[in-house]
C-alpha cells in the first residue's frame, strides 16, 4: 500500500473545517450547520486530488487554553490530530478577521513540530487580496484564500500541502480472473467444474461495520475507548458529548473492524437543538450501512421505551444485533434480577439476539461481546443451501402442517435463500397467503436452529405459484 500522508484540518471554531473536509472526501460523512461547536471528536476520511491520495483529519473548534469541561476534551482531540499528520491547513475566516483565538492556534503550531503549516483564509469568495491581508500578522507565511463552500482554491491548497510528501498512485488493473475462463461457464454455480489451471478463490473476510448506538450517556464512547486502548472519542460525562457519526477502523484477533460511534438518540420530544436533529439522522443512516449494531443500555436506569425503539428501528432495518449492558458492576444482585426481568418484558422481540453484561469503563465483558459480534455478523451473511433449507421445511411440515383454510391446506414444495443481511428465505408452493404469522414464526425458529443464525433477524417470503385457471373461476 503506498504511503498517504495526513493532512490535519484545524482552526477556531465556525470557520468552515467540516466543510473543506467533506470536499476533499468528496462526501457528506461530517456535520455541517451553521453553529459553531459541532464537530467535537477527529474524523478521518480518504481524500484524492488527481494521482495523489491523502487521508484528512477533521477536528474540533480549537480553543488551545481550555482549561476544564468539553473544551478540554475538544482541544485534546484536536491536539493528537496534530500530532498524527504530516502537514497542518490552519483554517481561518476571511469574513470574520483575525482574532485572539487565531493567535493562540497560531502560537500552538509553531511550537507542534516540524511539520508543514499552511494558512487557508476560507469564505474568501468575492474578496479579493481583502480577505488575506489581515492574516500576515499571524507569522505562518501567505495566506492562501478559498472557499470551501463554492470549491475555489481547493486543489491549489492541497497540492501545496502534498509537495514533496506522495508520489503518484500506481495504476493497478484488476484480474477478475474470469477472462480465459470458457463462454458458457456460470461463475455462480459452486458444483459447476472448474476449468483446468483455475481454482475457485476463498471468500474474503471483509471489515466488519459494527455501529453502536443507544441513549445519551450510557457509554458508547468509553467503551470504543476501551477496545482502543486510547483515547480515540470524547467519553464525557454529559449526555449529547457526541453529535457525529464518527468511523474508526480497528483489528483484534486477526478480524478487521469499523466502529461507528453515534449520538445518543432521545425521545422524539427532547431533541430540542437542531444539531440534534442531524444527530439523529446520521445516527439512523448509520445503522442503514453498518453490518452489525451493538444496542448499549445503561445497567443503572430502567429500560425505556426509547430503548425499545431504538431496537425496533434495528429489527426494521434488518441488522444483525448485540445488545451490550452496561455500568453492571455496579449493581447489586437484586438490581440485576431486576434488570434481566425487564428485558425479557420490553425487549422480548429481541430474543435472537445475544445479551452481554458488560462494563466498558473496566473493559470486563467486552471480549464475549466481540465474539458474538463476530458470530451475528456470520450469520447475516451466511449461505444457506438450497437442498438443506428444502429438507428442513419438509421435516418442519411433517412435524406440524400449516393449518388449513377452508378445504384447502397451504402445500409448500421448496425454499431456497434470497439474499443477505438479514438472511432471507424464500418458501414456493400454492396458496401461501394463507399461511398465519404463527407457523411464519415456527419456520423461522426451525430455519434458525438448522443454520445456527444467532444474532440476525431472519426473513421468509412465501411465493404461490401461478394458478393458470385464476381468471376462469368467474366463467
Amino acid at each position: 500500500m503506498p504511503f498517504k500522508p495526513v493532512v490535519a484540518l484545524v482552526g477556531r471554531p465556525n470557520v468552515g473545517k467540516s466543510t473543506l473536509f467533506n470536499r476533499l472526501t468528496r462526501s457528506r460523512a461530517a456535520l455541517v450547520a451553521d453553529f459553531s461547536g459541532l464537530t467535537r471528536d477527529r474524523h478521518y476520511g480518504e481524500g484524492r486530488v488527481g494521482e495523489y491520495p491523502f487521508i484528512a483529519i477533521d477536528t474540533g473548534g480549537f480553543e488551545p487554553v481550555a482549561k476544564d469541561g468539553i473544551l478540554l476534551e475538544m482541544a485534546r482531540q484536536t491536539k493528537q490530530a496534530i500530532a498524527e499528520s504530516d502537514v497542518v491547513i490552519f483554517l481561518v475566516d476571511g469574513r470574520a478577521g483575525v482574532n485572539a483565538h487565531d493567535h493562540e492556534i497560531a502560537d500552538l503550531l509553531r511550537r507542534s513540530g516540524q511539520r508543514r503549516i499552511i494558512l487557508a483564509v476560507n469564505k474568501a469568495e468575492g474578496m479579493g487580496m481583502a480577505a488575506t491581508s489581515d492574516f500576515h500578522e499571524l507569522g505562518l507565511g501567505q495566506p492562501r484564500p478559498i472557499s470551501a463552500a463554492h470549491g475555489d482554491g481547493i486543489v491549489d491548497l492541497i497540492e501545496l500541502a502534498l509537495q514533496d510528501l506522495v508520489d503518484p498512485e500506481p495504476e493497478v488493473v484488476e484480474d477478475d480472473g474470469f477472462d480465459d475462463f470458457p463462454d458458457d461457464y456460470d461463475a455462480d454455480d459452486e458444483n459447476a467444474p472448474l476449468p483446468e489451471g483455475k481454482f475457485r478463490d476463498l471468500p474474503v473476510d471483509h471489515r466488519i461495520k459494527l455501529a453502536i448506538v443507544g441513549r445519551p450517556n450510557v457509554g458508547k464512547s468509553t467503551l470504543i475507548n476501551t477496545l482502543l486502548g486510547e483515547e480515540r472519542v470524547i467519553a464525557f460525562d454529559m449526555p449529547g458529548t457526541t453529535r457525529d457519526a464518527i468511523e474508526i477502523e480497528f483489528e483484534r484477533d486477526g478480524k478487521r473492524y469499523t466502529l461507528i460511534d453515534t449520538a445518543g438518540l432521545r425521545k422524539r420530544g427532547k431533541v430540542f437543538e437542531a444539531v440534534e436533529k442531524f444527530s439523529v439522522i446520521k445516527t439512523l443512516q448509520a445503522i442503514e450501512a453498518c453490518n452489525v449494531v451493538l444496542l448499549m443500555l445503561d445497567a443503572q436506569t430502567e429500560i425505556s421505551e426509547q430503548d425499545a425503539h431504538i431496537a425496533g428501528f434495528v429489527l426494521e432495518t434488518g441488522r444483525a444485533l448485540v445488545v451490550g449492558i452496561n455500568k453492571w458492576d455496579g449493581l447489586d444482585a437484586d438490581q440485576r434480577e431486576r434488570i434481566q426481568r425487564e428485558f425479557d418484558r420490553k425487549l422480548r422481540f429481541l430474543s435472537f439476539a445475544r445479551m452481554h453484561t458488560i462494563s466498558a469503563l473496566k473493559g470486563v465483558g467486552v471480549k464475549a461481546l466481540l465474539k458474538s459480534v463476530n458470530a451475528a455478523h456470520a450469520a447475516a451473511f451466511a449461505k444457506l443451501s438450497t437442498p438443506k433449507l428444502t429438507r428442513e421445511l419438509q421435516a418442519a411440515i411433517e412435524q406440524q402442517q400449516p393449518p388449513r383454510k377452508g378445504i384447502f391446506r397451504p402445500k409448500m414444495r421448496y425454499a431456497h435463500q434470497g439474499g443477505q443481511n438479514p438472511p432471507l428465505v424464500i418458501v414456493h408452493g400454492n396458496a401461501l397467503d394463507a399461511i398465519p404469522d404463527s407457523y411464519r414464526r415456527y419456520l423461522e425458529t426451525r430455519f434458525r436452529n438448522a443454520f445456527d443464525l444467532g444474532g440476525t433477524p431472519l426473513r421468509i417470503e412465501f411465493k404461490s405459484s401461478h394458478n393458470p385457471y385464476a381468471q376462469d373461476k368467474g366463467k
